[in-house]
Order: structure tokens, then sequence, then C-alpha cells
């Protein structure tokens, strides 16, 4: 893929789990749109709105989902805010132990009836028995972990859902969407959402939501019964979009977005994947050998491109020091790969590891 990232031409940058990197070509892009923003004002508005349907309906064609069930939002917080607003106060979720805030807090903090269930190496043991005794509606989740970088096992999911074929099954895939190729409507999810400046490599202010036809007949039930705006420019939008994407949506931000996706695209997610595994995996057997990683996660099928482990702070001076750039997540210190990262910089961290 050519694409420029500057940064890596200094440091060792092993932690787009923490923030994508801005390609120069994106860069550039959105100094030109600014600067055609400041000359046409309302003019390039108007001519530029496309890019948001441009941005749905690329977003549905490489991620597996239906455009009229895809929506847009600022971030992950804001859209999975959205969903649980809309959804009956009667839901009863099952949760992860340790899952990102931005999961758990409003489901806790909205009066959502919960209860949390280990991560461990019997995960889907431990689900499949607090389904049967809690009988939840909704199973709420990270795809991937943020701390461990624990990720879900795709194919139980779907036989999750074909065994219980009404519990909800709510993703976070601000960690994953990016990192694989996926296709939604066979995932067994029923909603799917997200922030694009990981792994999608899109900058800020932008994410996604992708539902099943399911979960969207049963959001915002009680405001069916309101009339749609009339205005023109409202035209065309249906009930749902005027909750997850109220207002002007900004053309800068989710054009970067839409902007990366068609640059990722154009190498392959299927490519960007053996990648970014090619090289985690490397690490992850490393790591392993050296004590860092715990052999039951290793045994998982499926892994993703983050790995958390446990350094004493010694150790992360060094790091510091030696400018691979990581993150303090939990009680570990997490790295993580993407498709610009190589064997050579691998061999630099595992150096500075095996260090005294």
């Amino acid at each position: 893929m050519n694409l420029s990232f500057p940064i890596l031409d200094t440091y060792t940058y092993l932690n787009t789990a923490n923030s994508g990197l801005l390609s120069t070509a994106l860069a550039a892009w959105r100094s030109a749109h600014d600067e055609a923003f400041t000359a046409g004002g309302s003019i390039f508005r108007m001519e530029n709105a496309p890019v948001i349907n441009g941005l749905r309906n690329n977003l549905s064609a490489y991620f597996g989902a239906k455009p009229n069930n895809t929506y847009l939002a600022p971030n992950f917080s804001v859209g999975f805010n959205t969903l649980l607003n809309g959804l009956d106060k009667s839901h009863r979720f099952l949760l992860l132990e340790e899952e990102y805030p931005s999961v758990s807090y409003p489901v806790i903090s909205m009066g959502f009836e919960y209860q949390n269930v280990k991560i461990d190496a019997n995960l889907e043991n431990n689900l499949l028995e607090a389904i049967e005794k809690f009988k939840p509606t909704v199973l709420a989740f990270s795809m991937v972990q943020y701390i461990s970088g624990f990720r879900m096992d795709d194919e139980w999911l779907q036989k999750l859902k074909k065994h219980y074929p009404k519990l909800l099954l709510i993703g976070d895939g601000t960690q994953f969407t990016g990192t694989t190729a996926f296709n939604f409507e066979k995932s067994g999810l029923d909603a799917l959402l997200g922030s694009g400046y990981k792994w999608l490599l899109g900058g800020y202010g932008n994410g996604y939501a992708f539902l099943s036809d399911a979960i969207k007949d049963q959001l915002y039930q009680n405001n069916k019964l309101a009339a749609l705006p009339t205005a023109p420019f409202l035209q065309g939008r249906d009930y749902l979009s005027l909750y997850f994407e109220p207002g002007h949506l900004d053309t800068l931000n989710f054009g970067t977005l839409n902007q990366s996706l068609i640059q990722l695209g154009q190498q392959g997610f299927d490519e960007i994947e053996r990648a970014a595994q090619s090289i985690a995996d490397k690490a992850r057997l490393a790591l392993n050998s050296r004590g860092l990683i715990p052999d039951w996660l290793m045994q998982r099928k499926y892994q993703s491109t983050i790995i958390s482990m446990p350094l004493d702070q010694k150790k992360v001076e060094q790091l510091q020091a030696a400018q691979i750039i990581c993150s303090p997540r939990g009680a570990g210190t997490r790295i993580s790969f993407h498709f610009y990262n190589t064997e050579d910089e691998l061999n630099k961290l595992l150096d500075i590891l095996d260090q005294p």
C-alpha cells in the first residue's frame, strides 16, 4: 500500500489501538477540502453533500451491511448511547468484566438490569451458563477487548445466535473493524458500532452503526407514532436516521473516513488482515515464550492484533527511551500491530524486552 506515515520515520509505532495514523495523502485531502470550503462556502457544502451517502455505501459494501441499516455517528459512544436510548428499559444485559467503559457504563447508568461475566479460558461456557440462569435479552461486548486484546470467536457468535435467536448481540467494533475481512449480515450480530480513528485510520469525529432488521424494528417504538418531518432537505430520511444522524454531518470528518476506506479497500481488507496478523502472530509466539502471554490465550482460534504484557516500570522506561510507542492499560502495557508495522520493529521490541 503506497501510503506515507511520517511518524514511522522517527518512532516504532505499536499504538494503533490508541490512535490510528493519518497518512500524508489524507492530510492533503483534508487541506484541499478546507481550502475549497473557504473559497466556496455554501456552494462547496451543497456540492460535497453526497460524500455522506458515499461513506454510508462504502461502509456497507466493505463490511457486508445493508445501506438502509447503516448509520453514521461522531463516534462509538454517541452511536451506542443512541441505540440504548431507543431500547425498551425492560431489557436485561450481559456484560463482560473489565469491559471498555463506553460499553458498560451507559448500560449501568441508564438503569438496565445487568450481570457481568468473567473473561477467562472458559468464557464461552461462562456466557452460556449466565444466559441460562440470568435470562438476558441482550449480550453487549467489545469484539476485541481494549486491555487484553481478547477477541470474540466469530463462529461461536454465529452459533449462539442460531441457538438463541431472540438474544440481541451488540458489538463494539472500534478495536476490530479494519483489522479483518468482515461481513455483518453473516456475523450473527444485531448491531456493530464503532469509531473510525483507530484501525480504519480515518481520524477523529466519525463512526458508524450497522443494524440488523430485528433490532432496527425494536428501536424507538413509541416515537414511530410521530409523522416524519416534511421539510424538503429531510426528504428520504427514516426515523432512525433522525436519531443517529441529527443535524448536519461534517463532510471533513466523515469525508476523511470515506477517503481512508477507499485507500484501505484498494489494498483489500483480506490483505490487511494477512499482513497485520502475520506480525501479531509472530509477536504472540515470541512473547509467550518469554512468559508474557498466558498459554490459554494462545490457544484461542481467533486472535486480535492487540497484546498486553505485564511489564515493570523499568522496562516501560526502556521502551520509551527506545522510542517505541505503546500504552499502559489495566495492569499491563499494550502493544498493537497494523499493516504498516514490520518484523524489524518487532525484533527491536524483543531486543528491549530481553535487556536486563
